[in-house]
């Protein structure tokens, strides 16, 4: 007798979740994958620029915290946050014109798991979640992980339609609204204040829950701040604000937040607590000295003031860059810029072409819930110098050239 007439029978194994066969992959990953390499100028992804880090206050909050309470930054603690930095962004939320108590917040591993716990705790599979007309594209994924049924609401370049929103919530019966009112990410579009004092209004009157997506609020470079839709009268007991120290702070830390009323909030903590039992220590404790002994506002402004000079730096060069009859937005902050190319350029099916001469954006397409408008793509201008920029729409313009050319001859 052989061993292997003693191999077990091998049976397939139990299938994946029908959630995790559900969900794709990006259309755009493998190629973007390539734009890894250091000569790739990359307008494709949203990373704060590593240079602007506060490296060294960052490094003396750890070695502070490290040195002087060591036997707690290193233990576990609580899910819902250490009371510390819980305090101090209770204190920041506040100074910004919405009172907030450090019970109100729940220290999260990222805002973005932030989305994944109010999926747990809000939405059954084929609930109907609105989202706006593009969407970030990671809040989308998570939505359609958790079984949604995803609904955009028409817009404009300003944002959500209220009335359209409305109609949406009487025929569609959904669960929340999810929205990015401020420098959204991708369009870099900011939603006024006679806006989100209609949409609260809308969520008292129908009965909805706001999901208000905040990373980017603090990077304005002109103009005035807007206030949250959660300091507006209806959205009290039903609005959910999100932040984070991603793009203000360092995004390796991962720390983000949600301050929402109080039943929500604990069923966060109670899916948090599932998830990764708490967001580690040493973190939080490391944020909460750098408040501590810093000025983060006073960081942020600077970061803002180099930022401002790339936008301007992109906004100077997309006319030569860019197709003729294509149009971009100007955000006030943030670090996208939106831009539509004429028919019948199609974002996604260029995008090899253009990754070739060694430059790369986001097409448009993946980040609408409905029917993609494929004209569209979205470039980043905060990780890159105005001279790195410059280049940088060279090479777009010359990686779009040729279907110019060959667009132009078939007219």
């Amino acid at each position: 007798m052989t061993v292997a007439d003693h191999a077990p029978t091998r049976s397939p194994v139990p299938p994946l979740a029908a959630r995790a066969r559900s969900v794709g992959g990006s259309p755009v990953r493998d190629i973007l994958a390539v734009t890894a390499r250091p000569e790739v100028i990359n307008f494709a992804g949203g990373l704060p620029a590593p240079e602007l880090f506060d490296a060294a206050g960052i490094a003396a909050a750890y070695r502070a915290v490290l040195a002087e309470v060591p036997q707690r930054a290193l233990q576990y603690s609580t899910t819902e946050g250490e009371p510390v930095l819980r305090a101090a962004l209770a204190a920041r939320t506040s100074a910004r014109g919405l009172p907030t108590g450090a019970e109100d917040l729940l220290i999260t591993t990222g805002s973005q798991q932030a989305l994944s716990l109010l999926a747990t705790a809000l939405l059954e599979p084929g609930d109907t979640v609105l989202v706006e007309n593009p969407c970030y594209l990671a809040a989308l994924q998570a939505f359609g992980f958790a079984g949604a049924r995803v609904v955009a609401v028409p817009g404009d370049e300003h944002g959500v339609d209220p009335e359209a929103l409305e109609d949406l919530v009487v025929r569609e019966r959904p669960k929340l609204l999810y929205t990015v009112p401020t420098f959204q990410n991708p369009t870099g579009r900011t939603l006024p204040a006679e806006r989100r004092a209609a949409v609260a209004a809308v969520a008292a009157r129908r009965g909805l829950w706001i999901v208000e997506d905040d990373p980017y609020g603090e990077l304005r470079y002109e103009g005035e701040r807007v206030p949250w839709i959660a300091s507006h009268p209806g959205a009290e007991d039903r609005t959910v604000l999100l932040g984070s120290f991603s793009k203000v702070m360092a995004p390796g830390m991962r720390l983000g937040w949600l301050r929402a009323p109080g039943e929500l909030l604990r069923a966060c903590a109670v899916a948090k607590q599932a998830a990764d039992l708490h967001t580690p220590t040493v973190n939080q404790l490391a944020a909460a000295r750098y408040l501590a002994d810093n000025d983060l506002d006073a960081h942020v402004t600077r970061v803002a003031g180099v930022y401002g000079e790339r936008r301007d730096a992109m906004l100077a060069g997309l006319a030569g860059a860019l197709p003729e009859g294509s149009v971009w937005n100007r955000p006030e902050g943030g670090m996208f810029l939106w831009a539509r190319l004429p028919e019948p350029y199609d974002t996604t099916a260029l995008l090899p072409q253009v990754v070739r001469h060694d430059v790369a954006y986001v097409p448009g397409a993946p980040f609408y819930a409905g029917d993609p408008d494929r004209t569209t793509l979205r470039l980043c201008f905060v990780t890159q110098t105005p001279e790195e920029i410059g280049e940088g729409l060279r090479r777009l313009g010359e990686g779009l050239s040729p279907t110019r050319s060959a667009t132009s001859a078939d007219r």
